[in-house]
């Protein structure tokens, strides 16, 4: 039974959901919406409020605009330090999205880009997403969906950025890699492919420290092997190469990206000067 003071705190976020479809949980929210009921009021704005760390937004024949508000689930001051990544579907169209702070306007994605699919990410301190609808004759073809994650800023936004471009890890970075990565395993590379846009590489891992999602398959319960994909910008130029590597990196829309990858001899090293040293900033099983 609801508490006076509970539902007080709830009655806003549920008039907010008057569109066909709004969803609160503690790990997803998705917004699905229709610009129909906006006919007679394409000049009406409205306010929509996700408060997960993942979800989407579909928005059918849109008119008029929404602004998007995208918080975490949870009030702490590492909240301030999020990012938000979105990714367009092959299919999203009439719209052109900004980021709205404070009133002013940049322009994030335009309605001929969304289709691209490309992954846009940025501090949550910019603001919301205000998207507005591209006035067509025929509007029934028009849909704006996209998906959506809010990912730590630590790095800052660029880091998240799957065009940002490649530079040599760090000691440092190499070293919290490991301990705060969506991923981290041992192993080695079997093929490099390169695509359109970027590059895939296959790997064979022998170690699987930690993966947020099953982005590794098992090669079975008596076989300690697992193989994968993981992704790289295409300026990268990754090429294949001997040896045991330790790859880590992000899992962005259930794709594994990479991050720092050493060669497994050089983190070894330099793990174990930092160990002597106290500067380790988490433990690694490393036999």
């Amino acid at each position: 039974m609801l508490t006076p003071m509970l539902a007080s705190l709830l009655l806003p976020l549920l008039l907010l959901c008057r569109v066909s479809f709004c969803q609160y949980s503690s790990d997803q929210c998705s917004w699905k919406g229709s610009g129909l009921t906006h006919e007679g009021h394409t000049r009406d704005v409205e306010q929509v409020y996700l408060r997960c760390s993942q979800g989407s937004l579909e928005w059918l024949y849109p008119t008029g605009a929404i602004i998007v508000n995208l918080r975490p689930n949870t009030v702490s001051r590492s909240a301030a330090r999020l990012s938000v990544c979105i990714k367009p579907s092959a299919d999203s169209s009439g719209t052109n999205i900004y980021l709205d702070r404070n009133g002013k306007l940049r322009l994030l994605l335009r309605d001929q880009d969304q289709a691209q699919g490309k992954v846009q990410c940025f501090s949550i301190q910019e603001g919301a997403l205000f998207i507005e609808a591209v006035t067509y004759l025929d509007i029934s073809r028009r849909i704006t969906e996209f998906q959506y994650e809010l990912v730590s800023d630590r790095l800052g936004p660029d880091a998240h950025s799957l065009e940002a471009p490649c530079h040599p890890c760090s000691d440092t970075e190499m070293l919290l890699a490991v301990c705060t990565n969506d991923f981290v395993a041992r192993g080695s590379i079997r093929e490099v492919e390169q695509e359109e846009e970027h590059s895939t590489v296959t790997v064979e891992i022998s170690r699987l420290y930690r993966q947020k999602t099953h982005v590794f398959a098992s090669g079975g319960v008596r076989v300690r092997r697992w193989t994968g994909h993981i992704k790289m910008p295409l300026q990268c130029g990754v090429r294949s190469g001997d040896g045991e590597f330790l790859f880590t990196g992000t899992v962005r829309f259930g794709e594994a990206w990479m991050g720092c990858a050493p060669r497994y001899k050089d983190f070894l090293r330099l793990y174990n000067q930092a160990q002597q040293q106290g500067t380790n900033p988490c433990h690694v099983e490393t036999d």
